[in-house]
C-alpha cells in the first residue's frame, strides 16, 4: 500500500525565519510559501533529492497547527507523509484493518494539488500519518 516518504512535516512557530534558516544556513532550495485555508495553515517545501520537507505555520488562531505549537512552543516534528496509489482503496484497507481515519473521512486537495487524508496518530505509535494519491 505505501509508497515512498513525500515529505516529513515540521510544524514551526516563525516560518519566514524556519525558510531562511534551511535556506541560508543549510543552503537548500525552499519554495514560495502557500496558504492553504482549507487545512488552516502556510506551507513553505524545502526540496531534497530524495524527499521534501514541509515546514507548517498556523493560519489564523483555529488552525490545528496552533493547539500543537502551544503544546510545542519551539516547533517539532507535525508529521510523515506517505504516497499512495489510490487513496480511497487504501482508505478502505485501513478502516477495515481498524485504523482511524482523521476529519470525514473523505480526502482532501492537499498543497500539491492531489487528494490527501490523515491518520489518528494513537493508531500508529503517536506519529500522525498522512497520505498522499499520487
Amino acid at each position: 500500500m505505501l509508497g515512498r516518504v513525500n515529505h516529513v512535516a515540521i510544524a514551526v512557530p516563525d516560518l519566514a525565519a524556519a525558510t531562511a534558516s534551511y535556506r541560508d544556513t543549510l543552503g537548500a532550495t525552499v519554495s514560495a510559501p502557500q496558504a492553504l485555508p482549507e487545512h488552516g495553515v502556510t506551507v513553505v517545501f524545502v526540496e531534497l533529492p530524495n524527499t521534501k520537507v514541509e515546514l507548517l505555520q498556523p493560519l489564523g488562531t483555529d488552525s490545528p497547527i496552533a493547539a500543537f505549537l502551544d503544546k510545542n512552543p519551539s516547533g517539532g516534528m507535525h508529521h510523515i507523509c506517505y504516497e499512495v496509489g489510490d487513496i480511497l482503496a487504501a482508505r478502505d484497507q485501513l478502516i477495515q484493518g481498524g485504523a482511524r481515519v482523521l476529519g470525514t473521512g473523505e480526502p482532501k486537495i492537499g498543497a500539491h494539488g492531489k487528494p490527501v487524508l490523515f491518520l489518528h496518530p494513537k493508531d500508529f505509535f503517536g506519529t500522525l500519518i498522512e497520505l498522499e494519491q499520487v
